[in-house]
């Protein structure tokens, strides 16, 4: 197969910031990144990241709980 096109890092970073301002969680933009590429630990790191900056947690010695956070349920 002849290679049509070389994307750039530059291209992987800018279809990147574009999928994060439609309100993607996370991306993977990259050469060898496949579409389910750690899909589910990545998006489940960014909505718990995302919840805590949300509801401004405090954390306790480091730990909250996940099942609160991917509830909504923050104290």
């Amino acid at each position: 197969m002849k290679v049509a096109e070389y994307v750039t890092p530059e291209k992987f970073a800018y279809w990147k910031q574009v999928a994060e301002g439609m309100g993607f969680l996370y991306v993977a933009s990259g050469p060898l990144v496949r579409s389910s590429y750690k899909a589910g630990e990545a998006f489940i790191y960014n909505v718990l990241k995302q919840r805590k900056q949300d509801f401004n947690v405090k954390d306790i010695n480091g730990v909250q709980s996940v099942e609160s956070l991917l509830l909504g349920k923050i104290q």
